[in-house]
């Protein structure tokens, strides 16, 4: 088996990357981003703690609402947006994953038939945006950017330094708008969008990073409904054989066959079927033709009951329903059996199972053959869905090995892991995703005739991603390039045509007309380029025109000489060889000049000369691309961005305002109330103040305290830190001496233990540590008498000074003192033990050395004077011999 390309390599365990990375770039993130909740997880590599984790938000939860408001001038997300639904509806916007990229018609249908009472406008594109409570209209990118900012906020908490690479999840039925809308969402947020990565692939990922399938191969069913939607994907699962440093290792990968989906079906169908329920019966009881679907504030607050009692229903047989105040101070109660509530969904149950049944009809397998069906999503919990799923399946268990909210954002994780440059994987999976669409090709231009043979099915459905596509046509003038989805009949939810991208390439005509005069060896034609990304987003990338021309072209071409070394026989004829060899060159060099008596220099030089060849030439030319898609499913335009990020910023400005007064309140009422409880109940605090210094104290406190629920209500930052500052005037002194009333007399105690220790550190300096300089030793002792004579002196002076006035000295003047004196002694004391002395062996020891060292430099000095008394003077020879001896006796 060929090994297959792919997408990505992940891991189960992450380790650093080889090189040194900065703690902030060895984070990365991934965002599964649904219709009503969100989860964040963050891969972050530091000591002691889990390499992947999901974060927590500010209540301790692993999944947060997703959720946007604006309310009184202020922008609250997550957790603080559900806090105030119920109260206003209209100003918390829901659902807004959904709305991205869809005409305002479709969105306004929407959010009535989920009593959703946004104040909805349509802007320039088609599209729909919302007024917040300030007048402003927000797109619906910016409402997405929203939550999106408050996930990453998440991932920076938990990691503790900014996070802005991430890869946020899609489900398999978003579009091109809707993908090309979400990443720009993204970037508003301040987010870098390593890839958009299909909800099914996340959980593909999750679930095979810990699985061996060299043995086995397995197809697997992942059956996901969540709030919104429904959707079941086919992947299979095999190894294929590579090799790794030399070695013939296994790879584990996964291939997405098909994936299929209801796009309107999902736990939040079920709860409205409920609220209708519920609405009637509460109409019934206020009776006089009043119905509470008109009333915003009534429905929120029977929502958000109504999805407590689904989830209590999934454990239970009934469950009850208890609303206070619904509508004109009337209270609302309840109940509904399990057999009830799966009445009011029969129709869906059906639904529920027509994502199965169609990836198991297209892909032409049968239920036999499928290895597992994991179920993933918060709605598969429902009993009767499960029921369901067992009866078709012919299954007693279904199978749950995964977290059901937390697989798909933790396989996200592991893609995010993968795509960052810190950090490295060292388990491998192969993951091939594919198009959830097919898309196909039209052109149009002025005198363009369709080609047959040209495929008009640009990227088939299914087709891996990522991957480069071109065609070529023959045409001559400039045209237009449309995008489409393949089949009308299967569009993303919402996109009413099914072209979704349109092109103008221009510069054809121009450069036809430029060429034209030329000898063309074959029609001008045109290249387009196009790729389809790892996130499924498609795009003409660049276009060019290529002309080629067939023509004559002059090029150098060598020819013979002729040597002047003919001899001469006589002078006539030497003369007429010269001018001989002179026509000779001539004709060579010119078929006319035949006759010219010109000298010619007869060196050995080679002359060239040129001919004409026929020759093909191509020319590329890049055309200019400009997009001008047009309708709702556009992204913003530069002009729209920039604003949109302006506001934004000025959001994220005052929302740090309003973090900061919240915090400077917070703290100026926690020491109100901490300083009230230690002057009413602590004993030791009267010893330290005076009666009058308490009165005073305390009547400033409730001068503040009715200030800051009165007054100081709407009070700005400012306010409540001048305010806090005048409390700890009078405050932090009576503290501090507080603290010291014991802190002090234990700070001495410990002085003394230490000045006693030391002395038996001399004591043992002197009896095992003899080298050490005694200068230094006695400049020890003597700053220890000085430390002891002031803590004396000041330990006198201390029982003279009344305990609510300020202390004669501190607990941290007598720690600085005795730490001082500790890094003198730890100095000392590192000081190392003298190497012993090399005594020299006595003079008679060494006169034989010395006597053989004498010998052997006189032998290897008139060894060096011996080539010398060889060339030189042959009386040096007895010299020679004279050494000879010498020398032996030294051996």
């Amino acid at each position: 088996m060929a090994q297959p390309r792919i997408l990505g390599i992940l891991l189960a365990v992450v380790v650093a990357a080889a090189v040194a990375v900065p703690p902030a770039t060895a984070a990365v993130a991934s965002i599964d981003l649904g219709s009503e909740w969100l989860k964040v997880a963050a891969v972050h590599l530091a000591p002691g703690r889990v390499p992947i984790a999901v974060a927590i938000n500010e209540m301790s939860k692993r999944k947060s609402p997703a959720l946007a408001a604006l309310a009184d001038g202020n922008r609250l997300a997550g957790e603080e947006a559900a806090g105030i639904t119920a109260r206003h509806p209209s100003k918390v916007f829901a659902r807004a994953r959904d709305l991205l990229a869809k005409p305002f018609p479709y969105v306004k249908s929407l959010a009535e038939s989920l009593f959703l009472p946004y104040d909805l406008v349509p802007d320039a594109r088609g599209a729909a945006a919302v007024r917040g409570d300030d007048g402003q209209v927000y797109s619906v990118e910016e409402i997405v950017a929203m939550v999106l900012h408050y996930a990453a906020g998440l991932a920076d908490a938990h990691v503790g330094a900014p996070v802005r690479d991430a890869v946020v999840t899609v489900p398999p039925y978003f579009g091109q708008a809707e993908r090309r809308a979400l990443t720009q969402a993204a970037q508003l947020a301040g987010i870098n969008v390593l890839d958009l990565i299909n909800e099914h692939a996340g959980a593909a990922l999750q679930y095979g990073i810990d699985k061996d399938f060299s043995n086995a191969s397995r197809h697997v069913i992942f059956y996901d409904m969540g709030a919104g939607s429904t959707y079941a994907a086919l992947v299979y699962y095999s190894a294929y054989n590579a090799k790794e440093y030399g070695k013939t290792v296994s790879v584990n990968q996964f291939q997405v066959k098909d994936v299929r989906w209801n796009s309107k079906l999902g736990g939040v169908e079920m709860e409205m079927r409920l609220v209708n329920y519920f609405a009637d019966q509460f109409n019934k009881q206020l009776g006089n033709g009043v119905d509470i679907r008109q009333s915003p504030k009534a429905m929120a607050k029977l929502k958000k009951q109504v999805k407590r009692t689904k989830e209590i229903l999934s454990a239970n047989t009934a469950a009850p329903i208890s609303v206070e105040s619904l509508y004109n101070d009337v209270d609302f109660r309840s109940t509904i059996t399990r057999e009830k509530f799966e009445e009011l969904c029969e129709d869906l149950w059906e639904q529920a199972l027509t994502p199965v049944k169609e990836v198991l009809a297209h892909s032409g397998m049968k239920i036999d053959d499928i290895y597992a069906v994991e179920l993933i999503g918060g709605a598969t919990r429902v009993p009767k869905l499960q029921a369901k799923l067992q009866e078709f399946l012919g299954r007693r268990e279904l199978d749950k090995h995964l977290d059901a909210d937390e697989a798909i954002v933790l396989g996200a994780s592991l893609h995010a892991a993968n795509l960052s440059d810190g950090i490295k994987l060292n388990r491998k999976l192969g993951m091939i995703d594919g198009s959830t669409y097919s898309f196909m090709l039209e052109i149009d231009g002025a005198d363009y005739v369709k080609d047959e043979n040209i495929d008009q099915i640009l990227v088939p459905r299914m087709k891996k991603m990522p991957i480069k596509m071109f065609r070529s046509i023959r045409h001559s003038k400039d045209f237009d390039v449309s995008l489409n989805y393949d089949k009308a009949y299967e569009l993303p939810p919402g996109i009413p045509s099914h072209k979704f991208a349109e092109y103008s390439v221009s510069g054809l005509t121009d450069a036809s007309e430029k060429y034209s005069s030329r000898n063309l060896s074959a029609p001008i034609k045109a290249n387009i380029h196009f790729s389809l990304s790892r996130s499924g987003i498609v795009s003409l990338d660049r276009a060019e025109a290529v002309i080629e021309i067939t023509e004559w072209v002059e090029v150098p071409k060598k020819i013979l000489t002729l040597e002047s070394n003919i001899t001469n026989q006589n002078s006539s004829s030497e003369a007429g060889a010269a001018n001989s060899t002179t026509d000779s060159k001539e004709n060579l060099n010119s078929d006319s000049d035949t006759n010219s008596s010109a000298p010619i220099d007869e060196s050995n030089a080679q002359e060239t000369i040129t001919e004409k060849v026929l020759k093909k030439r191509t020319f590329r030319v890049p055309l200019k691309v400009v997009e001008k898609t047009t309708g709702a499913g556009t992204i913003l335009s530069k002009e729209l961005y920039s604003e949109a990020k302006s506001r934004l910023e000025a959001l994220d400005k005052k929302d740090a305002e309003r973090r900061k007064t919240a915090e400077l309140k917070n703290n100026l009422e926690s020491y109100i109330y901490s300083m009230k409880e230690k002057l009413e109940e602590s004993a030791d605090i009267l010893t330290v103040s005076t009666e009058q210094e308490r009165e005073s104290f305390t009547e400033k406190l409730n001068e503040v305290q009715d200030w800051l629920y009165m007054d100081g209500e709407d009070a700005q930052a400012n306010e409540f830190k001048e305010r806090l500052d005048q409390l700890k005037a009078i405050g932090d002194p009576i503290l501090f001496r507080l603290s010291e009333l014991k802190a002090r007399p234990a700070a001495c105690e410990n002085a003394r233990l230490y000045l006693t220790e030391l002395q038996k550190i001399v004591k043992n300096w002197e009896t095992n540590k003899p080298w050490l300089p005694k200068k230094r030793v006695d400049e020890v002792v003597s700053e220890a008498e000085k430390v002891k004579g002031w803590l004396e002196e000041k330990e006198t002076l201390q029982k003279s000074t009344p305990a609510h006035s300020p202390p004669a000295f501190t607990s941290e003047e007598v720690v600085d003192k005795i730490l001082d004196l500790q890094d003198k002694v730890a100095s000392i004391n590192r000081i190392p033990k003298p190497k012993p002395k090399i005594e020299k062996k006595p003079a008679k020891e060494e006169e034989p050395a010395n006597k053989e060292k004498t010998a052997s430099s006189e032998s290897a000095s008139n060894e060096s004077q011996e080539p010398k008394s060889m060339e030189g003077d042959q009386s040096a020879s007895p010299e020679t011999g004279d050494s000879e001896p010498e020398s032996h006796d030294e051996l």
